[in-house]
């Protein structure tokens, strides 16, 4: 059934005018009255509706039911990501909403390529934001991924004060299977460097605010790969023990 993003309170037995945008999405699928419809709008479960006019550009849904429905992971990924360049940022974004991850934190670092001025931030985090509905459409995931506004690398670390936060190293002494394997499920950040890695200065900076440094092998993983190896890992050994 065609899943919809609809950012607006819905209510079971009630009918609604849809706005443009998703009529024409509905049109270009060429569904038609009586046809079925999936609805979420972000806050938890989902809504299942139904056609019942359709004339031009103005589509009429009833709301039939509601399901509680939830694919979320029972602990919270936050990826704090080094600001790479946009379209490793688009894909990186896209495969994290249907990883579970609940939070990216674009971060400005010493070796970011992409600098960021106020205006092209609005247009970026626009444009996120419309890769995460996208994206939670097809995978089936009723709450969205949260995007924060970037922050620079200082900024960053002392936000994670008291919650778990690893920074990935080939100079690290354990592995994160090794390590992952050893904790309970529970929240946990991830912090990943651009292009170029971190640099020295920011590692140190890391270690003098308890952040955790794991291996993950001998090989060196491009930006766009390794947080998403890193989160596909942790999920195979937590979401089993959970």
């Amino acid at each position: 059934m065609t899943r919809l993003f609809y950012d607006f309170p819905l209510t079971v037995g009630t009918s609604i005018d849809l706005p443009k945008d998703i009529a024409r999405h509905i049109m270009v699928l060429r569904l038609s009255t009586g046809d079925g419809i999936t609805f979420f709008n972000g806050k938890g479960g989902e809504y299942q509706a139904r056609i019942v006019g359709a004339e031009r550009q103005l589509i009429r849904a009833e709301i039939v039911s509601f399901s509680q429905r939830e694919i979320e992971l029972p602990y919270r990924i936050t990826l704090a990501q080094g600001i790479p360049e946009a379209g490793k940022m688009d894909w990186i974004i896209e495969k994290a909403v249907e990883l579970g991850v609940q939070e990216i934190i674009p971060v400005a670092t010493r070796r970011s390529v992409v600098r960021l001025n106020a205006d092209r931030i609005e247009k970026r985090l626009s444009r996120w934001q419309s890769i995460v509905v996208s994206a939670s459409q097809q995978c089936g995931r009723n709450r969205l991924l949260n995007i924060a506004r970037p922050v620079d690398f200082g900024d960053c670390i002392q936000t994670f004060s008291g919650l778990p936060t690893v920074m990935f190293s080939p100079r690290a002494h354990e592995s994160l299977a090794s390590w992952t394997t050893r904790q309970a499920p529970h929240d946990i950040v991830l912090l990943i460097g651009p292009e170029g890695g971190f640099s020295p200065e920011e590692e140190e900076l890391a270690r003098q605010n308890g952040v955790i440094f794991l291996s993950m092998g001998p090989r060196i993983l491009r930006t766009e790969t390794a947080g998403l190896a890193a989160v596909s890992a942790i999920n195979a050994f937590w979401e089993q023990s959970h």
